[in-house]
C-alpha cells in the first residue's frame, strides 16, 4: 500500500475505535412456569432482549419504566416479542396476566 492508503485505513480504524462501534446483542429471556427465566439481566445500550413464552398459556410482558416503556400485548407459547433497549437505566418487567411475573433489566 502507498502512504495515502495507509493513512486511509489508519483513519477508518481510529474512527471505529473513537466511536466505540460495539456490535449489540439479542439476550433471550423465556417465561416459563409463570417466572422470568432470569430475574435480572445487565446488557448494553442497543442490546435487543427476546422474550420468548415457553408456557401452554398466554403472557403479556410489558413495563412502565421511565427508562423504557412497553407493552408487547398477549402472545401465545412458542411466539416471542422482542425489544431494543437504547437508553441506560433500570428497566421493570412484568406480567400483566401474571402478577408474580417480574425482572430487571439494567442497561449500561
Amino acid at each position: 500500500m502507498n502512504r495515502r492508503n495507509n493513512f486511509i485505513v489508519s483513519l477508518i480504524v481510529s474512527s471505529s475505535l473513537i466511536s466505540g462501534n460495539v456490535i449489540a446483542e439479542t439476550i433471550e429471556v423465556g417465561q416459563k412456569d409463570k417466572q422470568f427465566t432470569k430475574k435480572s439481566i445487565e446488557i448494553k445500550v442497543g442490546d435487543t432482549v427476546k422474550f420468548l413464552n415457553q408456557d401452554d398459556f398466554f403472557h403479556n410482558v410489558f413495563s412502565l419504566s421511565d427508562t423504557k416503556f412497553f407493552d408487547l400485548g398477549s402472545f401465545p407459547k412458542g411466539e416471542f416479542k422482542e425489544v431494543v433497549f437504547d437508553t441506560p437505566g433500570t428497566v421493570e418487567v412484568e406480567c400483566a396476566i401474571h402478577s408474580e411475573m417480574k425482572m430487571t433489566i439494567e442497561v449500561k
